[in-house]
């Protein structure tokens, strides 16, 4: 909602409220069956006392507009006179219930939401702070693109062939050996797995990955019909010894892991563990997807060789991206694997958007090609390695006593235990009245209720200092209530 009533206007505020929700309501933006946001949420929003927004929707009610219970909260009915002598509007809610494709979680819907307000401190993005983007090189990669002829229509369904290319010799540089053919340019890693779980997988198959994971707070495998078993984690990531048993019990066709700066732990998989996990694999004939999507992000040493540098046998399907390390605005991954599977993703994808953003792919290219990337990238390590040093001394002022964390060397993120009983909802709901937005552990393991997702990518400095110190105080607050 992007309107706000006019307090110098004659016309009461009431009236003002009411006359915008029936308008939302006459043009079809709120149909039938919709549910309108609660007395609370809208005396907020509009900056009134509550009793106006009761009067407001009062009016409503009585001329057949919506109707409220307490189960239900209230919703769109639309039952005026005008519209029972005509045809009835279609009840656009049955419509999005009966969509195939899943939901967020709410806690996702209400983050996703949340992240853009103003004044919010955002405790839990998992991507770069503005302050990081590099806003003005990329000025100057377009004005360069401007000044040469590039072209502005549909890229050959694999992508953009430089671009490709320029991956191909990125790759090398991480001592994985693949060609343009094997390479498909997608709009971030995300699609890249969305468009495995449609064109690689039957419906009802099962995947193992790691527990907690990333992959938990979206749907792009269940609403594929696709069954997530979760493995158990240790310090050095997932157990490969528990993956022969799994595979079995569940039939699982795939393995999906992130071995560096997981996501949400923060955990870096070592070089004897990643060789454990290829022999498992191997030997049972268990693909492995490997996301490594923030390998560039290590601090002290550069992470262990990708799963796929190791791989003669084509048994891993690589997803790689520039959304954590340049721009998420730019919208650029990439799949490297087998010419039939490239064959098959690109087709889907064609089929979606008919290829991701030409303008995209050639900014993408320039970058690499230049020098640009390689030069940003060891600029972003040395902040966020600032940045999370920052973090360790701030957790060890305000959390000592209350949680335990590992200190991640690379990537974006803490993954810290409360180790005080403090119900997650309650601070989630206090934390944000007070400005601050969390990533609860819940979301990426429903067992994981004690633990919460700090990145140290997304806040100013002040903001993390400020943030991370009022959590802490309202993390003692409510255990002593608790109590």
């Amino acid at each position: 909602m992007e309107w706000k009533p006019d307090f110098s206007s004659e016309t009461p505020l009431y009236i003002q409220i009411k006359e915008y929700i029936k308008n939302k309501i006459s043009l079809g933006e709120w149909a039938v069956g919709t549910k309108i946001p609660s007395q609370r949420a809208l005396a907020e929003y509009f900056n009134v006392n509550r009793s106006t927004v009761v009067s407001a929707l009062s009016e409503l009610m009585a001329e057949g507009l919506i109707e409220g219970n307490t189960k239900g909260g209230t919703k769109v009915i639309n039952n005026t006179w005008n519209l029972l002598a005509a045809s009835p509007p279609p009840d656009w809610s049955s419509y999005v219930q009966a969509g195939t494709y899943y939901p967020n979680l709410p806690a996702i819907q209400h983050i996703n939401r949340a992240e853009f307000q103003e004044g919010i401190i955002r405790l839990g993005t998992g991507e770069l702070s503005p302050d990081l983007l590099p806003s003005e090189q990329m000025k100057e990669v377009f004005d360069k693109l401007s000044a040469n002829p590039f072209l502005l229509g549909y890229e050959e369904p694999r992508g953009n062939q430089l671009l490709r290319e320029q991956v191909v010799e990125y790759l090398r540089g991480h001592g994985i050996q693949t060609s343009p053919s094997n390479i498909l340019i997608v709009s971030g890693a995300l699609q890249g797995l969305q468009l495995i779980s449609m064109g690689l997988l039957q419906r009802g198959a099962s995947i193992l990955l790691e527990k907690p994971s990333y992959l938990y707070s979206i749907h792009v495998f269940q609403s594929n019909a696709i069954k997530l078993i979760g493995l158990p984690m240790d310090i050095e990531g997932i157990q490969t010894k528990l993956i022969s048993r799994y595979k079995k019990g569940y039939n699982a066709s795939l393995l999906y892991t992130i071995p560096s700066f997981h996501n949400p732990t923060g955990c870096l998989m070592p070089e004897s563990r990643r060789q454990e996990l290829m022999k498992v694999c191997a030997d049972e004939g268990l693909p492995i997807i490997e996301d490594d999507v923030y390998r560039e992000l290590w601090f002290d040493e550069p992470p262990p060789l990708p799963l796929k540098a190791m791989d003669p046998n084509a048994l891993v399907l690589y997803l790689g991206s520039l959304s954590k390390s340049l721009s998420p605005g730019l919208r650029i991954g990439w799949v490297v694997a087998p010419e039939p599977v490239i064959e098959r993703l690109s087709d889907i994808k064609m089929q979606f958007d008919y290829g991701s953003s030409s303008v995209s792919q050639w900014a993408a290219a320039e970058w690499m090609r230049s020098g640009l990337y390689k030069v940003h990238v060891n600029h972003i390590r040395a902040h966020l390695k600032r940045r999370r040093d920052l973090t360790i001394q701030l957790l060890e002022t305000y959390f000592s006593g209350m949680a335990i964390w590992s200190v991640p060397s690379g990537g974006f993120y803490f993954w810290i235990r409360l180790t005080v009983d403090v119900p997650m909802q309650m601070l989630f709901d206090r934390a944000f009245k007070a400005g601050i937005l969390l990533n609860p552990g819940s979301i990426y393991d429903r067992n994981a209720g004690s633990f919460l997702r700090i990145s140290f990518a997304y806040a100013k400095l002040n903001e993390l200092e400020w943030g991370i110190s009022k959590l802490a105080v309202l993390i003692k607050e409510i255990s002593i209530s608790a109590v």
